[in-house]
């Protein structure tokens, strides 16, 4: 097609360990190999997945360096902009709420004159413990950072409607988050056996990894065994919570590993056990190693993923002693068949997401060249209703 968007500008501020900057770059990898000219704006090429861009990407970073800090964003956002008077793109794509502050300096240019320009809601925007006017000023600074985006992609159906009432325009849809390399063949799915309670993240207070160790400690099972990998500024304080409650000999936090596949095949199930989350990618990486999951309510894919699932629990948020009833209950239920677990998230395979994000970019841009004037004379055969906000006539169904 003619007005694909061939060009692709990826924007990040660096290459350090994030949920939202390992999809990015997993994206824009799939989108290399598809053909389309990718680039990665960053704004330092540092970080633990400066080695995860494959040869077909060309990553741009800002001169001089802009790392992490106060006002790093606008300094980014600046450079993006000096960046883009000299080299034409058709798409940027924001893969997260944390590079939003950027977007701020685009608004003065010329619609005509930038890319199209789409973004992941990788955070909800309306949150547990955000309510009146905090989450008022929240929401009114959110739709000034977001008024030059052509178009948002929610990560749960029911972050779409909250993000389309806080931009005061209808241009999110829902696509899945690819987490998974490959759909699970039956062979690669080891049965679930022992009493191994697995939890991942980092050691910080919003993953509630407390309340984790407490609700094994209130657990009738004293065989069950918690498994915590990640590393933090709370480790020492996770372990002597753990002396004082007298569960240091069945809690063990092994550190950070950069595949959570073998640990996931050694355990009975995953544990959740955070404050909040943007979208909880680690929920769908252990259904699709065959594991049920307990999690706490803190993000919609919750409801969205594991409510259909009946081996699969949700609890309130930091309600240690419902998550130690629940996991008793997991612990004496049969084993649920892994392939049924895993078919349930099979939506999240990497190539078939990163294709629907093309075709989303494609008719995005497509739509904007229109609704700017700038390409009906070309294309007298492409009718402008066709490009509603609708995912079936965006063609991302």
């Amino acid at each position: 097609m003619a007005f694909e968007a061939q060009s692709i500008l990826v924007l990040l501020h660096d290459l350090a360990l994030g949920g939202s900057e390992r999809i990015a770059i997993r994206l824009a990898n799939r989108w290399a190999e598809e053909g389309r000219k990718v680039t990665l704006f960053c704004g330092a090429r540092e970080g633990a997945l400066a080695n995860l861009p494959n040869a077909a990407v060309t990553i741009v970073e800002c001169a001089p360096v802009i790392r992490r800090g106060p006002g790093s964003r606008a300094r980014l956002g600046r450079s993006l902009c000096d960046f883009l008077a000299e080299h034409d793109f058709d798409m940027i794509f924001v893969p997260g709420n944390y590079q939003w502050p950027a977007l701020l300096q685009l608004r003065g240019r010329a619609a005509k004159r930038r890319p199209t320009i789409v973004t992941h809601v990788s955070t909800p925007l309306v949150r547990r413990g955000r309510k009146g006017l905090a989450q008022w000023v929240y929401s009114w600074i959110t739709r000034q950072r977001l008024r030059c985006v052509d178009a948002a992609i929610a990560l749960s159906p029911k972050t779409v409607d909250h993000a389309d009432k806080i931009l005061g325009r209808r241009i999110t849809i829902d696509l899945p988050l690819p987490v998974l390399d490959q759909p699970q063949t039956h062979h690669e799915l080891a049965p679930a056996a022992g009493k191994t309670i697995l939890a991942a993240g980092r050691l910080v207070r919003e993953k509630g990894f407390d309340c984790a160790i407490r609700a094994l400690a209130l657990m009738q099972d004293r065989t069950a065994k918690l498994v915590i990998l990640g590393e933090g500024p709370l480790r020492r304080e996770l372990e002597d919570l753990a002396q004082r409650l007298g569960v240091a000999g069945r809690v063990s936090m092994p550190g950070y590993v950069a595949d959570i596949r073998p640990w996931l095949n050694r355990a009975r199930l995953f544990a959740l056990s955070s404050h909040y989350e943007g979208f909880g990618a680690v929920i769908v990486e252990a259904l699709g190693a065959g594991r049920p999951v307990l999690s706490t309510n803190c993000t919609p894919a919750v409801d969205d993923i594991l409510k259909p699932l009946p081996s699969c629990h949700i609890v309130p948020v930091d309600d240690a002693a419902a998550m130690a009833v629940h996991l008793d209950q997991m612990l004496r239920e049969p084993v649920p068949d892994p392939r049924s677990l895993a078919a349930a998230v099979a939506a999240y395979n990497l190539d078939h997401v990163a294709k629907r994000h093309l075709t989303f970019f494609d008719n995005v841009h497509v739509r904007r060249l229109l609704t700017a004037d700038q390409a009906p004379h070309f294309m007298p055969h492409i009718e402008q209703q066709r490009f509603s906000r609708e995912p079936e006539l965006l063609g991302v169904n």
